[in-house]
């Protein structure tokens, strides 16, 4: 192992230990197509140099295998992630709303929850609310209204994010994911709808993209 500025050359993989001076958060490790063990050495890089680890859609054995080298990785198995804090101290940060359209979407929702949560910020989560039944948004919107930033998770035609907005003052990440029909052509449908949303104040990240819509709350909320 090999230490350059800036980041640790593992040879196979080059671990980049200086984003979290530049951004605000340690290198997140997407694991698919990545070996076990060399998920295991990367995920070693970043804890010996005291950084946060943040592994992005992580099957279940692949997490049993770490676990045994990093007694405590925790795992959320709906949001395939797994995660461990160095400092695991009470956040501060203002509110992150994570709000999903249907229970099918709640994967997506858990894996943006889950990131803001590490990230540092505090989370309220209103699942299973979509447009089909308006008057569930409606019950929590009060609380709603007082988050600092909202993610809205969303399939099917993905109406979901355009009418948060409409009530709302905090800036909303639009979520779309490959729920749905085929028509909705595995999520491109809610994507355009989200892109051509009315409501100023939406912004849209890729189609299931839990971690980047997180990710982004959390450059806001800080």
């Amino acid at each position: 192992m090999v230490l350059n500025p800036g980041f640790c050359d593992l040879g196979f993989a080059k671990v980049d230990v200086s984003r979290r001076a530049r951004r605000g958060f340690s290198e997140a490790v997407y694991c698919p197509g990545k070996t076990k063990e060399g998920i295991k050495e990367i995920s070693r890089a970043l804890l010996k140099d005291k950084q946060d680890l943040l592994l992005t859609r992580l099957d279940k054995p692949t997490f049993a295998y770490l676990k045994r080298s990093f007694p405590r990785l925790k795992y959320n198995p709906s949001a395939k992630l797994g995660y461990l804090k160095q400092k695991d101290k009470t956040t501060k940060r203002g509110l992150v709303a994570v709000i999903s359209a249907g229970t099918a979407d709640m994967p997506v929702a858990e894996e943006a929850a889950t990131t803001c949560e590490v990230m540092g910020s505090r989370v309220a989560k209103f699942y299973d609310v979509g447009v089909a039944g308006v008057h569930r948004v409606l019950k929590n919107i009060e609380t709603i209204r007082k988050a600092k930033v909202i993610i809205v998770v969303a399939g099917m035609e993905g109406a979901l994010a355009s009418l948060i907005s409409g009530l709302v003052a905090s800036p909303v990440i639009a979520v779309p994911t490959s729920c749905g029909y085929g028509a909705s052509f595995g999520g491109l449908a809610a994507l355009l709808t989200m892109l051509n949303s009315c409501s100023p104040g939406v912004t849209v990240v890729n189609i299931d993209n839990g971690f980047g819509a997180g990710y982004f709350a959390s450059l806001i909320n800080k």
